[in-house]
């Protein structure tokens, strides 16, 4: 399965994925704020694999002069629905629809993997205005809580991919970013909770690109068995899940 097949699963599933996915936690943009040393209202941002609109959603509620980049049909669809005074272009990171030097900020939120670095970094670089800045994010895997790690390690089994063993996400990407730009990168992990009912859990687990590629009765087999496991945990059906967002950041040449 390529990696543009995984991409393209999540149009499956979209309203599915607006529905059921985490959000983001304040301390993400505050962040990005003091980077930019600013705040985000009134900042040009282009929200690059915008999905359903999760993380534009936010970054509107702080202000921002939007504009949103999605590949897909159905997800842009959805982004549609629930923002539709926010313009959404069709395109992808590795060839934005988009002017050069007419963004301040430009942001990935759980999309940069779909790129190809070789590409998406010098767009992002056209693109940007002088001292702008790229900041790409992902919901990671909290490995430090048993139950989180131990459901990580079944996924991986179920989907037929190496679980990891780090507790945190490995510097790879950052130090990829720096020698690709050259230029300061700056990257920081922020915890946050969500409590969410069983039934949302499991949806947002279903809603992953790496079951959306599987055959289904094979994915309704693996939920039901995890809805057992986590009734044993959560007798109330409310589960407690964790995350660890991954935030990179780097700075266009002033």
């Amino acid at each position: 399965m390529t990696a543009s097949s995984r991409a393209h699963s999540f149009n499956l599933a979209a309203a599915q994925y607006d529905a059921n996915r985490p959000t983001y936690p304040a301390a993400l943009f505050a962040g990005i704020e003091e980077f930019l040393n600013r705040p985000l209202a009134g900042v040009c941002v282009a929200d690059v694999g915008a999905g359903t609109g999760i993380a534009s959603a936010l970054l509107c509620q702080r202000g921002a002069d939007l504009i949103a980049v999605e590949p897909g049909e159905a997800m842009a669809a959805e982004f549609r629905r629930a923002l539709p005074d926010v313009p959404i272009v069709r395109g992808d990171g590795n060839s934005l629809p988009l002017a050069d030097s007419s963004r301040e900020l430009i942001t990935y939120a759980q999309s940069w993997q779909w790129t190809d670095t070789a590409r998406s970094v010098p767009e992002a670089l056209r693109v940007l205005r002088s001292g702008g800045a790229l900041a790409i994010w992902w919901n990671t895997t909290a490995f430090d809580v048993p139950w989180i790690r131990a459901q990580h390690e079944r996924i991986a089994h179920h989907c037929g991919v190496p679980a990891r063993s780090a507790v945190r996400p490995d510097d790879g990407e950052a130090v990829r970013l720096a020698g690709l730009t050259g230029l300061r990168v700056r990257r920081s992990h922020i915890r946050w909770q969500r409590t969410v009912p069983l039934d949302t859990h499991l949806a947002n687990l279903g809603s992953r690109s790496a079951f959306l590629v599987l055959e289904p009765a094979a994915n309704r087999a693996f939920l039901a068995a995890e809805r057992k496991r986590l009734r044993a945990i959560f007798p109330d059906e409310l589960v407690d899940e964790t995350y660890v967002v991954d935030l990179l950041i780097a700075a266009s040449p002033a």
